[in-house]
């Protein structure tokens, strides 16, 4: 349940893509990151946005083959509007979602959010040393902003 006044939609017409590249290109997670890469990145994954006076103030997206898997990601709410239940309530819509029912594993990263994430049923890798990763953290400096 959202507070008064703002509105949750999963509606991919709706994402405000300057927006959410404001937002990202200056996060912990994708500093610098292009806004092409933003938007190629909204039009192949499943979106939910929570919207206030028509505007976006916060985002979140599952990577996902549909079918057994799913990764969610770039899950974000402006400092303005935190507190109030947002994160918590886009990434139950996103858990709920009729196309992501009986995937057997879904995964993210976070550097700080690990309390909201528990509160959802997420829980830490058992065996960490069983995951790898490719990693590249210039990518974007590299192709510019």
């Amino acid at each position: 349940m959202l507070p008064d006044g703002y509105v949750l939609s999963d509606d991919a017409a709706t994402m405000q893509v300057d927006a959410i590249h404001a937002y990202l290109a200056r996060s912990y997670w994708s500093p610098g990151i292009p806004r092409e890469t933003v938007t190629r990145a909204i039009a192949n994954s499943l979106c939910v946005g929570v919207f206030r006076d028509g505007a976006q103030v916060g985002f979140a997206r599952v990577v996902t083959d549909r079918a057994t898997f799913a990764y969610l990601a770039d899950v974000y709410v402006l400092e303005a509007h935190q507190g109030r239940g947002l994160a918590h309530a886009m990434v139950e819509h996103l858990q709920q979602h009729p196309e992501l029912q009986g995937l057997r594993r879904w995964m993210l990263a976070t550097n700080d959010a690990h309390g909201l994430y528990a509160s959802l049923g997420w829980e830490a890798v058992a065996d960490p040393s069983k995951l790898m990763m490719r990693h590249f953290p210039d990518v974007y400096g590299a192709t510019g902003a």
